[in-house]
């Protein structure tokens, strides 16, 4: 498909040209352009102009400037980065050209790229003069067409669509419900005052709860963790610790089979427990706070950090007072689950009375719909009823993003935004519907507060697609399948993934089949890529003429 010009003039040109002592026209085999055909990448159309001035055609008092254009099949030329050449006897500091050896040289240059612009050819364009007086130099076609595969990001990305608010719905949630029992120093006996305290009057509370509905909560078990404060010996904190975990162990079990429920007991015990010394200090502002820290550090052995921490005096009657009598406790923790309606439950509620739901049980039924149309209804009904929640909002400005209405979705990402002025994903959505015309700077600029946003990846993604990070891309994408996911692996040559993307889409579209279809024309399968794009233009005809004019295809026509 593309095609190395050759540097060098025919015969009959060097003659002509080395005989006549005017400068006449170059020839585009005295061009190389690399890529030909040109293609996209970031938005622009780069190229690399490798030429040759033929032997005695740059006259000695000659200055040329070439300046690049890019010339479309509409009439729309854009021109790129000019350099400038000059003959040995011209003062200037342009590079210098020999007479009678000729030159070659390197230019760089880039086009911006717009959709009018897939249809378009490179011209190199002439400024000359010798001495005072102006030459004219036939413009030259060096370059065929664009590859404009890289700008498809602008239709893949409506496959996947944009960033939905997601609903923190779960039908079974892990719980714990905990009290907090504290001793006196070396007992281990309830006091009925820590009986009373709120915690604990909690937890009898959760387990009658527990029993009263068994469909809505389930007990898992119940767990006691006894301590006992490090100071004394391990052998009397040992067996300390194991009394009030018998103790707190009698409480559980009186108090479950008064409240009727029943669960195994996971009961241990910590004799000297360090650990919770070691925060609670840590937490605290007490004189000799990262003396003793240090200590904790250094002594490993219970008896040696003991001993030199009462060492302390000032600092041990501060522990004694306000770190340790913490450390003398049992904790009691209920695990238990909370059961959810079932998708058959909150399908009848909505219908019965949607106001009885909450928010994330209609935002989840929004992801149980099959059609669009069903979706924009549940979204709609939410924000009626909860118009405090950015997310059905957000959700909404999707569905007419998606659908083609920008104008709705910036209307309805406005309130978004009111309810919630740092909503990510409707800063994630600005910013796709900025990409979609080719604004990536104010695209990235969007992104950039997106930053917890619900499928950022997927906006990552295209973002760099369009700057032609193509890597970064597919990494973005890993754990997507999606049309822009198979660009981005195709765009960074990994043809076999793009397939396998491909046909993992769950809903496969018109532009499925025609990713399809420039997968297995890079490929050589001509006779498959025919076939995937007359499926990509049955489903959608306005494909016919883009890909009239896609050069991916040019092998079969």
């Amino acid at each position: 498909m593309r095609k190395n010009l050759i540097l060098t003039l025919s015969a009959c040109s060097l003659f002509a040209l080395s005989s006549c002592s005017k400068m006449g026209a170059l020839s585009a085999d005295n061009f190389t352009v690399t890529p030909n055909p040109l293609e996209t990448q970031g938005g622009q159309v780069p190229a690399t102009i490798n030429g040759t001035f033929p032997e005695k055609y740059m006259k000695r008092n000659a200055v040329v400037t070439i300046v690049p254009e890019l010339r479309s099949a509409n009439g729309t030329v854009k021109q790129g980065t000019g350099a400038t050449f000059q003959g040995e006897k011209v003062m200037g500091n342009d590079q210098s050209i020999s007479y009678r050896m000729g030159g070659h040289y390197t230019m760089k240059t880039s086009f911006d790229y717009s959709d009018d612009m897939q249809r378009s050819d490179m011209y190199l364009t002439f400024n000359a003069r010798r001495g005072s007086k102006k030459v004219s130099i036939p413009a030259v076609k060096v370059a065929s067409g664009i590859i404009t595969t890289s700008e498809l990001y602008k239709r893949t990305m409506m496959n996947a669509g944009g960033c939905i608010a997601p609903d923190s719905f779960e039908r079974v949630k892990k719980q714990k419900q905990e009290a907090n029992i504290k001793f006196l120093v070396n007992q281990a006996n309830l006091r009925q005052s820590e009986l009373k305290n709120n915690s604990v009057k909690e937890f009898v509370q959760m387990l009658r709860k527990i029993n009263k509905d068994r469909e809505g909560l389930n007990l898992q078990n119940v767990e006691i963790q006894a301590y006992a404060s490090p100071e004394g010996g391990f052998a009397f904190n040992d067996k300390l610790a194991n009394k009030r975990q018998n103790t707190s162990e009698g409480y559980v079990k009186q108090q479950m089979k008064s409240a009727g429920v029943q669960s195994g007991i996971d009961a241990h015990y910590t004799a000297q427990d360090w650990d919770g010394f070691q925060k609670l200090v840590q937490a605290s502002n007490i004189q000799d706070k990262d003396v003793i820290l240090r200590v904790l550090s250094m002594y490993k052995d219970p008896e040696e950090r003991e001993q030199q921490i009462r060492n302390m005096s000032e600092g041990f009657r501060e522990l004694a007072d306000g770190i340790l009598p913490e450390l003398r406790r049992s904790r009691l923790i209920i695990n238990y689950e909370t059961i959810g309606r079932s998708d058959e439950e909150i399908e009848n509620q909505y219908n019965a009375d949607a106001a009885r739901l909450s928010p994330d049980e209609l935002l989840y039924l929004a992801t149980l719909k099959e059609t669009d149309a069903e979706k924009e209804a549940v979204y709609k009904k939410t924000a009626e009823l909860y118009d405090k929640d950015y997310r059905a909002f957000n959700n909404l400005a999707v569905m007419a993003f998606n659908a083609g209405d920008e104008g709705t979705a910036k209307r309805y990402i406005a309130e978004a935004q009111a309810k919630n002025s740092k909503a990510p994903e409707a800063y994630a959505n600005l910013g796709l519907i900025a990409l979609k015309h080719g604004n990536i700077a104010e695209a990235e600029n969007y992104m950039s507060q997106a930053t917890d946003a619900n499928a950022l990846d997927e906006a990552l993604g295209n973002l760099n697609i369009a700057k032609g990070n193509y890597a970064q891309a597919e990494k973005n994408f890993e754990n997507s399948a999606s049309n822009s996911a198979a660009l981005a692996q195709l765009l960074n040559k990994n043809y076999a993934a793009a397939k396998a993307t491909l046909g993992s889409i769950k809903h496969p579209d018109a532009l499925t089949s025609y990713l399809h279809a420039l997968v297995s024309a890079r490929q050589g399968n001509n006779f498959a890529a025919k076939s995937y794009l007359d499926e990509a233009i049955s489903k959608d005809p306005s494909l016919a003429e883009y890909a009239k004019n896609d050069l991916e295809f040019a092998n079969m026509k």
